[in-house]
C-alpha cells in the first residue's frame, strides 16, 4: 500500500498538467482561453470543428475551479494506490484509454441523439427553428477529465472491493464496490433522464465502462492480479 500522502510520479505530473492547462485557459488575454477550449475540447465527429487530437485533449481542460478540484482530488484519492498496484506505465495506459473511451462514448450518444432530431425534422419539415436545434447539439464540446477520473474509481473498486469508503453526503462508511456500483447506476440514470444538463454524464459511464472491460482483458491475459 502507499503512504498516506505519497503521490506517485504519473498522478502527480497529470494533475499538474491539468492544472497548467486550466492557469491557460484563466489568464491567458483576448479570449485566447476560450479559444484553446474551442481547438481542443471534443466536438461530435460530425461537427466542423472536430478533429482526432480532441479525443485526447479535451481530457486536460476544465469548466471551473470546482470542475478541476473535483476530478483532480478523485485523481490524486484513488490514482495514487492503483499506480503503485499497476505500475506508472501500464497505469498511464489505462487512464488514458478510460478517458478516450469516455469520449468516444460520449459522441456515439451525440450520434444517436442527433439521429433522432434529425429524423424528427424529417418528419414535420426541416424549419429553421429545427436547424439551430441540431447545429447546436451538433457543436455542443466535451471538457473534462471526468470520463477517465471515473475510470480510476472503477478500477480502485475492483482492485480494492472491501476498502471502507467514507461519504460526506451522508456521512456514513461504505465499501468501495457498493460506491462504485451506485455511482454508476446513478450516472447511468442521469444520462438516459436527462434531469441534470449541461454534464456529460455517458462521458463517465464510458470511462467505467472502457476501464472494466480492459481490466478483465488484463486479469484474464494475467497481466494484473485482483
Amino acid at each position: 500500500m502507499s503512504g498516506a500522502f505519497e503521490t506517485p510520479p504519473v498522478v502527480k505530473n497529470l494533475i499538474i498538467i491539468n492544472c497548467l492547462f486550466f492557469m491557460a485557459e484563466a489568464i491567458l488575454p483576448h479570449g485566447l482561453g476560450d479559444l484553446l477550449i474551442d481547438k481542443l475540447g471534443l466536438y461530435y465527429w460530425g461537427s466542423e470543428h472536430f478533429r482526432l487530437y480532441q479525443v485526447v485533449t479535451h481530457m486536460f481542460l476544465h469548466g471551473g475551479f470546482s470542475h478541476l478540484l473535483m476530478n483532480m482530488f478523485a485523481l490524486w484519492m484513488f490514482g495514487r494506490q492503483l499506480e503503485y498496484d499497476l505500475g506508472s506505465a501500464r497505469f498511464l495506459t489505462y487512464y488514458f484509454a478510460t478517458g478516450i473511451g469516455a469520449g468516444l462514448l460520449q459522441m456515439g450518444v451525440s450520434w444517436i441523439e442527433i439521429g433522432r432530431l434529425e429524423e424528427a425534422a424529417q418528419a414535420v419539415g426541416m424549419t429553421p427553428y429545427m436547424q439551430q436545434v441540431i447545429a447546436a447539439r451538433t457543436n455542443v464540446v466535451t471538457i473534462g477529465a471526468s470520463g477517465a477520473v471515473f475510470g480510476v474509481l472503477l478500477a480502485f473498486g475492483m482492485m480494492h472491493p472491501n476498502a471502507i469508503l467514507m461519504l460526506l453526503f451522508p456521512p456514513i462508511p461504505i465499501k468501495a464496490k457498493y460506491f462504485v456500483i451506485g455511482y454508476g447506476v446513478l450516472e447511468l440514470f442521469l444520462g438516459v433522464s436527462g434531469a441534470q444538463s449541461g454534464v456529460a454524464h455517458f462521458a463517465h459511464v464510458g470511462g467505467m465502462l472502457f476501464g472494466f472491460l480492459l481490466l478483465r482483458y488484463w486479469k484474464k491475459s494475467g497481466k494484473i492480479y485482483y
